[in-house]
């Protein structure tokens, strides 16, 4: 059983426990989902990766959550359906402080015929009914609607007004960053006593036993499980000698705001010679635009980390530069990033016709791999997983039903009531910490008091200019979120990253931070 002693995210193997009822490998949000599932089922567990939270695919995502339109499109209605439903219980239950409605508008420009105008505008209706199907209220996602073509230019400046004879509004989910809500999927995880452990490589692994080693220390250390769980995503081939996986990369483009100033919706950019495909401009949070995204067969070993093409980046350039009045250049990219999807090889078809169930299967060894699916669906598939593992090692004595469609992530808390917090917020490093850790945002700050001896005003002072993130995130990732290095600190905890030339500026922070927390770059 799992203890009830709350845990804190680690590096390294020290003081690891060596018999657990179950061993997750891989810590992006499959991963990390199954952590959560399991422990809070009762049963003790230890949840490790050979790099860290979200080092995979999970941070790579289009920082969506998906009602399953594009599933409804192509005929996949019971994946439409299971998207539909994960999306309202992390918008209403699971993780409200972490999502956001996001308005999409599919602009009626000149090259949209008007067969294709009616086509999407059905699409939207669509994904409506999948909204009522799924129980989500209309005051979560608003309904959709028709728009002039002078309510559209009010709602979408930068658009190309040629020929503009309107647009389809509707409505989505927007995550906070998919990175933190992998990390806050794993601090839940950790609190309710799961062991979760980063920089922690699996040597070898059968069902009922893992060698793994730390990447820190360089030591070994075997752990004896009554199931062992493979969320390693499109490195699942890897653990699993029988799993076949063809991954396809997403790209996305990075852009300052400035590049299509006032532009606070998303816009489906048509995809020429494509019925149903479009590339998304997506406001973010923090000021920044992402355009994404691609579909590109991937061939070969998998990479650590995938690296777009420069052919994606102008493809993604020429895509949107059709829809907006101003014409983006490629000193417009500030940053680019490309993920993994872990597809089931199910034939010759393209990649982007591939379904995204999930499956689970189970190896000769006995090792349970959850693959497949996306980034939405990770409960479900967290779920179906450990029910795997359950039948498989005779946990059901042990192991309770499941309950995560119904326990809210750590800093979980009603979205109206984190808006007015926010409003009356003091400092506005107050209010990005409420906007990004949600109820958690004091304990956050007074973490960082605590570790650094800091005073307030320079924990919620910007670390770096031009950079928004404060010293406060710094410091929690270190004390409660398991950072190891600048590397963690600043691609995965923040995503600074995401921008090379404020990485540059921001590592200074993430090294005084280090220092004073007595934790050393690596």
């Amino acid at each position: 059983m799992t203890s009830l002693t709350p845990t804190r995210i680690t590096p390294g193997l020290t003081t690891v426990p060596t018999t657990v009822d179950v061993v997750v490998i891989g810590l992006g949000i499959t991963g990390a989902g199954v952590a959560l599932d399991a422990v809070a089922r009762g049963l003790s567990v230890l949840a490790v990766d050979a790099h860290d939270l979200a080092f995979g695919t999970s941070r790579f995502s289009s920082k969506l959550v998906h009602g399953g339109l594009r599933y409804l499109a192509s005929g996949q209605v019971g994946i439409a359906h299971e998207s539909a439903v994960e999306r309202g219980i992390l918008m209403e239950t699971t993780a409200p402080h972490l999502t956001r409605p996001l308005p999409s508008i599919i602009p009626l420009a000149a090259g949209v015929s008007r067969p294709m105008g009616t086509l999407a505008g059905a699409g939207f209706l669509g994904g409506d009914l999948l909204r009522r199907a799924a129980g989500t209220s209309s005051d979560t996602l608003p309904r959709p609607r028709r728009l002039s073509a002078a309510e559209t230019r009010r709602l979408a400046p930068p658009l190309r007004t040629d020929g503009l004879r309107g647009a389809y509004l509707g409505w989505d989910g927007q995550l906070e960053d998919d990175a933190r809500l992998v990390t806050t999927i794993a601090r839940t995880a950790a609190e309710r006593g799961a062991h979760v452990r980063t920089h922690a490589r699996v040597v070898s692994a059968t069902g009922q036993q893992v060698v793994l080693r730390d990447e820190l220390t360089g030591t070994q250390v075997e752990v004896s499980a009554r199931a062992v769980v493979n969320a390693t995503g499109v490195w699942a081939g890897e653990l699993v000698d029988d799993v076949r996986l063809r991954p396809s990369r997403g790209t996305h483009l990075v852009l300052r705001g400035e590049a299509l100033p006032g532009l606070d919706v998303a816009v489906f950019a048509p995809i020429p010679g494509e019925t149903n495909r479009f590339v998304l401009v997506l406001p973010q949070p923090d000021g920044q635009l992402y355009v994404g995204l691609t579909d590109e067969p991937v061939d070969g070993p998998v990479p650590d980390v995938a690296e777009p093409t420069e052919v994606e980046i102008g493809f993604l350039l020429d895509v949107v530069a059709a829809s907006f009045a101003r014409p983006l250049r490629r000193s417009d990219v500030v940053g680019a990033f490309a993920g993994l999807r872990p597809l089931l090889d199910g034939g010759d078809d393209a990649t982007a016709d591939l379904s995204r169930k999930h499956a689970v299967l189970t190896s000769r060894t006995g090792v349970v791999t959850i693959v497949g699916g996306k980034l939405t669906t990770y409960r479900r598939m967290a779920e179906d997983a450990v029910d795997a593992a359950v039948a498989a090692a005779g946990l059901g004595a042990s192991a309770g039903p499941c309950v995560t469609a119904t326990l809210p992530l750590a800093g979980a808390a009603p979205r109206a009531a984190l808006a007015d917090a926010a409003a009356r917020a003091e400092h506005p490093g107050q209010a990005r910490l409420i906007r990004r850790y949600g109820a958690d945002a004091d304990l956050v700050l007074s973490a960082a008091v605590e570790a650094s001896g800091w005073s307030t005003a320079d924990l919620l002072a910007p670390i770096a200019e031009g950079v928004p993130t404060v010293g406060a995130e710094l410091f929690f990732g270190v004390t409660h979120e398991g950072a190891a290095d600048v590397a963690d600190l600043l691609d995965r905890r923040t995503r600074i990253g995401l921008v090379p030339a404020d990485r540059a500026l921001a590592v200074p922070a993430a090294e005084r931070v280090l220092a004073a927390t007595r934790t050393q770059p690596a």
